[in-house]
Protein backbone atom coordinates (compact mmCIF):
# COMPACT_ATOMS: atom_id res chain seq x y z
CA UNK A 1 0.00 0.00 0.00
CA UNK A 2 1.36 3.27 -0.37
CA UNK A 3 1.81 6.24 1.56
CA UNK A 4 -1.22 7.96 -0.08
CA UNK A 5 -3.55 4.89 -0.19
CA UNK A 6 -2.95 4.96 3.39
CA UNK A 7 -3.70 8.87 3.81
CA UNK A 8 -6.88 8.49 1.83
CA UNK A 9 -8.27 5.76 4.16
CA UNK A 10 -11.45 6.39 6.42
CA UNK A 11 -9.01 6.49 9.44
CA UNK A 12 -6.04 8.79 8.59
CA UNK A 13 -8.52 11.25 7.04
CA UNK A 14 -10.24 11.37 10.40
CA UNK A 15 -6.82 12.06 11.61
CA UNK A 16 -6.48 14.62 8.97
CA UNK A 17 -9.51 16.37 9.80
CA UNK A 18 -8.86 16.19 13.70
CA UNK A 19 -5.39 18.37 12.74
CA UNK A 20 -7.05 20.49 10.53
CA UNK A 21 -9.15 21.57 13.02
CA UNK A 22 -6.53 21.66 15.41
CA UNK A 23 -4.71 23.89 13.62
CA UNK A 24 -7.25 26.28 12.63
CA UNK A 25 -8.31 26.58 16.83
CA UNK A 26 -4.55 27.89 16.69
CA UNK A 27 -4.51 30.02 13.98
CA UNK A 28 -7.46 31.82 15.53
CA UNK A 29 -6.41 32.15 19.26
CA UNK A 30 -2.62 33.53 17.68
CA UNK A 31 -4.94 36.19 15.36
CA UNK A 32 -6.92 36.73 18.64
CA UNK A 33 -3.48 37.21 20.67
CA UNK A 34 -2.33 39.68 17.34
CA UNK A 35 -5.66 41.78 18.13
CA UNK A 36 -4.44 42.07 21.59
CA UNK A 37 -1.24 43.40 20.71
CA UNK A 38 -2.43 45.68 18.44
CA UNK A 39 -4.45 47.63 20.79
CA UNK A 40 -1.96 47.36 23.53
CA UNK A 41 0.57 49.24 21.26
CA UNK A 42 -2.20 51.83 19.91
CA UNK A 43 -2.71 52.28 24.03
CA UNK A 44 1.23 52.71 24.48
CA UNK A 45 1.59 55.25 21.72
CA UNK A 46 -1.68 57.26 23.05
CA UNK A 47 -0.04 57.53 26.34
CA UNK A 48 3.02 58.89 25.01
CA UNK A 49 1.19 61.34 22.56
CA UNK A 50 -1.27 62.64 25.04
CA UNK A 51 0.45 62.51 28.54
CA UNK A 52 3.38 65.17 28.56
CA UNK A 53 1.10 67.27 26.17
CA UNK A 54 0.58 70.80 27.20
CA UNK A 55 -3.15 71.28 28.95
CA UNK A 56 -5.62 72.47 26.90
CA UNK A 57 -9.43 73.88 27.50
CA UNK A 58 -11.79 70.74 28.29
CA UNK A 59 -14.49 71.51 25.54
CA UNK A 60 -11.66 71.02 23.22
CA UNK A 61 -11.11 67.54 23.83
CA UNK A 62 -14.88 66.72 24.80
CA UNK A 63 -17.31 68.66 23.29
CA UNK A 64 -20.93 68.22 23.89
CA UNK A 65 -22.17 65.15 25.44
CA UNK A 66 -20.33 62.75 23.38
CA UNK A 67 -18.27 59.65 25.09
CA UNK A 68 -14.13 60.57 25.42
CA UNK A 69 -12.60 59.68 21.95
CA UNK A 70 -9.69 56.84 22.70
CA UNK A 71 -7.26 58.56 21.09
CA UNK A 72 -7.43 61.74 23.16
CA UNK A 73 -7.37 59.45 26.27
CA UNK A 74 -4.58 61.21 28.79
CA UNK A 75 -5.12 64.47 27.73
CA UNK A 76 -4.31 66.97 29.98
CA UNK A 77 -6.76 69.22 30.60
CA UNK A 78 -6.99 72.54 32.96
CA UNK A 79 -10.61 73.44 34.75
CA UNK A 80 -11.60 76.13 37.06
CA UNK A 81 -13.90 75.94 39.40
CA UNK A 82 -14.46 74.99 43.44
CA UNK A 83 -14.90 70.99 44.39
CA UNK A 84 -18.11 70.00 46.28
CA UNK A 85 -16.08 68.92 49.33
CA UNK A 86 -19.46 66.86 50.91
CA UNK A 87 -20.47 64.59 47.53
CA UNK A 88 -17.24 63.04 48.20
CA UNK A 89 -16.99 59.40 47.12
CA UNK A 90 -14.53 56.79 47.57
CA UNK A 91 -14.10 53.69 44.66
CA UNK A 92 -13.65 50.28 46.21
CA UNK A 93 -11.34 47.54 45.46
CA UNK A 94 -8.22 49.86 43.96
CA UNK A 95 -5.22 48.09 44.68
CA UNK A 96 -1.59 50.17 44.13
CA UNK A 97 1.60 48.27 43.75
CA UNK A 98 0.18 45.41 45.67
CA UNK A 99 -1.79 47.38 48.33
CA UNK A 100 -5.29 47.18 48.78
CA UNK A 101 -6.77 51.14 48.69
CA UNK A 102 -9.73 53.27 47.27
CA UNK A 103 -9.47 56.19 44.96
CA UNK A 104 -10.80 59.51 45.82
CA UNK A 105 -13.59 61.06 43.43
CA UNK A 106 -14.35 64.87 44.26
CA UNK A 107 -16.83 66.63 41.68
CA UNK A 108 -15.41 69.67 40.80
CA UNK A 109 -18.29 72.62 40.23
CA UNK A 110 -16.97 74.31 37.17
CA UNK A 111 -17.89 77.92 36.23
CA UNK A 112 -20.13 77.40 33.54
CA UNK A 113 -22.11 75.43 35.89
CA UNK A 114 -21.43 71.71 35.27
CA UNK A 115 -20.30 68.70 37.59
CA UNK A 116 -16.39 67.44 36.43
CA UNK A 117 -15.92 64.22 38.19
CA UNK A 118 -11.67 64.55 39.52
CA UNK A 119 -10.14 61.64 41.00
CA UNK A 120 -7.80 63.15 43.08
CA UNK A 121 -5.40 60.34 43.61
CA UNK A 122 -5.15 56.81 45.77
CA UNK A 123 -5.61 56.80 49.90
CA UNK A 124 -4.63 52.90 51.27
CA UNK A 125 -7.07 50.64 53.05
CA UNK A 126 -7.28 51.56 57.18
CA UNK A 127 -5.45 49.17 59.64
CA UNK A 128 -7.91 48.59 61.54
CA UNK A 129 -11.17 48.95 59.07
CA UNK A 130 -12.37 48.66 55.49
CA UNK A 131 -12.02 52.46 54.93
CA UNK A 132 -9.32 54.61 54.86
CA UNK A 133 -7.94 55.69 58.14
CA UNK A 134 -7.23 59.69 56.08
CA UNK A 135 -8.42 61.10 53.50
CA UNK A 136 -6.62 64.63 52.57
CA UNK A 137 -8.59 67.25 52.08
CA UNK A 138 -9.32 69.04 48.99
CA UNK A 139 -8.67 73.05 48.93
CA UNK A 140 -11.71 74.84 50.01
CA UNK A 141 -12.88 77.58 47.46
CA UNK A 142 -12.11 78.92 43.76
CA UNK A 143 -9.11 76.00 42.58
CA UNK A 144 -7.38 75.52 39.05
CA UNK A 145 -6.66 72.24 38.65
CA UNK A 146 -4.87 70.28 35.85
CA UNK A 147 -6.49 66.33 34.67
CA UNK A 148 -5.70 64.03 32.83
CA UNK A 149 -8.85 62.60 30.65
CA UNK A 150 -10.18 58.63 31.28
CA UNK A 151 -13.42 57.19 29.86
CA UNK A 152 -15.43 56.29 32.68
CA UNK A 153 -16.07 52.55 33.67
CA UNK A 154 -18.47 50.24 32.96
CA UNK A 155 -21.05 49.13 35.55
CA UNK A 156 -20.77 45.62 37.59
CA UNK A 157 -23.68 44.03 37.86
CA UNK A 158 -23.89 42.38 41.56
CA UNK A 159 -21.64 44.86 43.07
CA UNK A 160 -22.76 47.00 46.01
CA UNK A 161 -21.05 49.26 48.12
CA UNK A 162 -21.43 50.97 51.31
CA UNK A 163 -22.34 54.11 51.99
CA UNK A 164 -20.08 57.00 50.66
CA UNK A 165 -18.41 54.69 48.39
CA UNK A 166 -18.55 53.22 45.05
CA UNK A 167 -17.67 50.19 42.96
CA UNK A 168 -16.88 50.86 40.01
CA UNK A 169 -16.30 54.45 38.04
CA UNK A 170 -20.05 54.32 36.15
CA UNK A 171 -20.62 58.05 35.20
CA UNK A 172 -24.20 57.87 34.94
CA UNK A 173 -24.64 56.44 38.00
CA UNK A 174 -22.63 59.62 39.11
CA UNK A 175 -24.62 61.79 37.73
CA UNK A 176 -27.39 60.62 39.50
CA UNK A 177 -25.87 60.99 42.99
CA UNK A 178 -24.05 63.91 43.10
CA UNK A 179 -25.95 67.05 43.21
CA UNK A 180 -24.96 70.65 42.27
CA UNK A 181 -25.34 70.80 38.44
CA UNK A 182 -25.40 68.66 35.62
CA UNK A 183 -22.78 65.85 35.58
CA UNK A 184 -20.32 65.62 32.77
CA UNK A 185 -20.52 62.13 31.19
CA UNK A 186 -18.33 61.73 28.66
CA UNK A 187 -14.97 61.26 30.64
CA UNK A 188 -13.96 62.02 34.38
CA UNK A 189 -10.07 62.95 35.28
CA UNK A 190 -7.03 62.62 36.78
CA UNK A 191 -5.68 64.99 38.97
CA UNK A 192 -2.31 65.89 37.80
CA UNK A 193 -2.20 69.19 40.35
CA UNK A 194 -4.04 71.80 41.84
CA UNK A 195 -3.85 75.22 42.55
CA UNK A 196 -3.49 76.61 45.62
CA UNK A 197 -1.93 73.26 46.84
CA UNK A 198 -2.85 71.37 49.95
CA UNK A 199 -0.06 70.42 51.99
CA UNK A 200 -1.13 66.65 51.76
CA UNK A 201 -3.28 65.15 48.75
CA UNK A 202 -3.82 61.61 47.23
CA UNK A 203 -1.17 59.50 45.96
CA UNK A 204 -1.00 60.40 42.33
CA UNK A 205 -1.96 58.27 39.60
CA UNK A 206 1.03 56.77 38.23
CA UNK A 207 2.27 56.72 34.65
CA UNK A 208 1.19 53.41 32.43
CA UNK A 209 4.00 51.75 32.03
CA UNK A 210 4.77 51.02 27.89
CA UNK A 211 4.52 47.47 28.40
CA UNK A 212 2.89 45.27 25.65
CA UNK A 213 2.82 41.94 27.11
CA UNK A 214 3.98 38.92 25.75
CA UNK A 215 1.41 38.73 22.94
CA UNK A 216 3.82 38.48 20.03
CA UNK A 217 5.61 35.47 21.47
CA UNK A 218 2.00 33.75 22.15
CA UNK A 219 1.33 35.09 18.33
CA UNK A 220 4.02 32.69 17.03
CA UNK A 221 3.57 29.87 19.52
CA UNK A 222 0.12 29.04 18.07
CA UNK A 223 1.69 29.39 14.45
CA UNK A 224 3.69 27.11 15.92
CA UNK A 225 1.58 24.60 17.73
CA UNK A 226 -0.91 24.77 13.83
CA UNK A 227 2.34 23.84 12.08
CA UNK A 228 3.79 21.05 14.78
CA UNK A 229 0.32 19.36 14.60
CA UNK A 230 0.80 18.80 10.61
CA UNK A 231 4.32 17.65 11.29
CA UNK A 232 3.10 14.95 13.79
CA UNK A 233 0.36 13.83 11.44
CA UNK A 234 2.90 13.74 8.92
CA UNK A 235 5.13 11.69 11.16
CA UNK A 236 2.73 9.41 12.41
CA UNK A 237 1.27 8.28 9.06
CA UNK A 238 4.97 7.52 8.08
CA UNK A 239 5.65 5.23 11.17
CA UNK A 240 2.42 3.10 10.15
CA UNK A 241 3.37 3.43 6.45
CA UNK A 242 6.81 1.44 7.33
CA UNK A 243 4.97 -0.82 9.68
CA UNK A 244 2.69 -2.06 7.04
CA UNK A 245 5.40 -2.51 4.56
CA UNK A 246 7.46 -4.48 6.90
CA UNK A 247 4.70 -6.65 7.41
CA UNK A 248 3.92 -7.34 3.53
CA UNK A 249 7.62 -8.11 3.05
CA UNK A 250 8.63 -10.11 6.09
CA UNK A 251 11.61 -8.45 7.16
CA UNK A 252 12.22 -5.60 9.09
CA UNK A 253 13.89 -2.64 8.18
CA UNK A 254 17.44 -2.85 8.45
CA UNK A 255 18.74 -0.04 11.24
CA UNK A 256 22.58 1.04 11.34
CA UNK A 257 23.74 0.05 15.33
CA UNK A 258 25.82 2.55 16.62
CA UNK A 259 28.40 1.57 18.67
CA UNK A 260 30.72 3.92 21.41
CA UNK A 261 33.96 1.71 20.83
CA UNK A 262 35.93 -0.38 18.47
CA UNK A 263 34.47 -3.83 16.83
CA UNK A 264 35.54 -7.38 17.44
CA UNK A 265 37.65 -7.69 15.11
CA UNK A 266 39.43 -4.70 16.08
CA UNK A 267 40.23 -5.44 19.58
CA UNK A 268 41.48 -9.14 18.01
CA UNK A 269 44.08 -7.17 15.45
CA UNK A 270 45.21 -5.05 19.26
CA UNK A 271 45.60 -8.47 21.07
CA UNK A 272 47.51 -9.90 18.64
CA UNK A 273 49.77 -7.03 17.55
CA UNK A 274 51.11 -6.35 21.09
CA UNK A 275 51.16 -9.89 21.49
CA UNK A 276 54.05 -10.12 18.45
CA UNK A 277 55.45 -7.33 19.98
CA UNK A 278 56.16 -8.51 23.01
CA UNK A 279 57.78 -11.98 21.39
CA UNK A 280 59.87 -9.62 19.20
CA UNK A 281 61.19 -7.50 22.22
CA UNK A 282 61.73 -10.95 24.36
Amino acid sequence: MSILSLALTRRWLGWLAFTTLFAVVCVGLAQWQWARRVEAVAEIRVVAQNWDAAPVALREVLPGDAPLAPEAEWTPVVLEGEYLLDEQLLVRNRPLTGRPGFEVLTPLLLDTGEVFIVDRGWVPTGEAQDSPDVVPAAPRGPVEVIVRLKPGEPTIAGRGAPEGQIATIHLPELAERVEGGPVITGAYGLLDSESPAPAERPTAALRPAPDEGPHLSYTFQWYLFALLGFIGYGWALRQEHRSLREDESGEPARRRERRSGPTDDEVEDAIVERQASEISSA
